[in-house]
């Protein structure tokens, strides 16, 4: 089964163009054997494959790694580790803070920073709207969490006038972008290919509106 696993992973990260450290695939199928153990009792991810977990949770979240920005990434609403993990493992010199309200999951991801070695996340268990961080933070991504009116609703008292929202969503959502408060803006849009699955994918990058 590892033996799959290794090479979807792998196969997955070349067509994303991203290098690999055989220690950074490690830790990501250790944080699979986490996350499938894990859910079997805790319900964190609705695909309990090991293919599916591989293709539609890992590779989807490491589909934006080129477009991070900064020191430091909120990710809201981290549920399982998703986006925040993968990232994290590739991304080592950012900071990544995973934020989530749900006490379980945020005492997997506890679990899953000490048990896989991951130094650069610190888990926050706290509703977003009443987080509060003394920090600059340069980007706030999420996966599955809410609408974009939603999502910038809660998070807009962590922006600074650099911060930017990297929101991960399946078809492209015209009517969500409708609906974002005054003051906030789509910056860029574009359509994510995610190796190894046919489902329609968009990352969604807002800032605030300066004019």
């Amino acid at each position: 089964m590892r033996e799959g696993i290794r090479h979807t992973i792998t196969e997955g990260l070349s067509k994303l163009n991203l290098a690999f450290a055989p220690y950074q695939i490690d830790q990501l199928e250790n944080y699979l054997l986490l996350l499938r153990k894990w859910n079997q009792t805790f319900n964190l991810v609705a695909h309990t494959n090991s293919q599916e977990l591989a293709t539609r949770h890992v590779l989807d979240s490491l589909s934006i790694s080129k477009h991070l920005e900064g020191g430091h990434i909120l990710d809201l609403g981290s549920g399982a580790g998703l986006p925040g993990i993968p990232l994290a493992i590739f991304n080592p010199d950012i900071r990544f803070t995973l934020l989530d309200s749900n006490g379980k999951k945020t005492r997997f991801l506890s679990h899953v920073k000490t048990d896989v070695g991951i130094q650069n996340i610190v888990i926050e268990n706290s509703r977003a709207e009443n987080y509060q961080y003394k920090d600059q933070i340069d980007m706030v991504v999420c996966r599955a969490f809410s609408s974009l009116s939603d999502i910038v609703k809660k998070a807009q008292h962590l922006f600074s006038h650099e911060c930017k929202i990297l929101a991960m969503k399946g078809r492209f959502p015209s009517d969500e972008i409708s609906h974002l408060p005054p003051g906030f803006r789509v910056v860029n849009s574009l359509k994510l290919e995610v190796p190894g699955t046919k489902s329609e994918r968009h990352l969604i990058e807002i800032g605030r509106d300066e004019r």
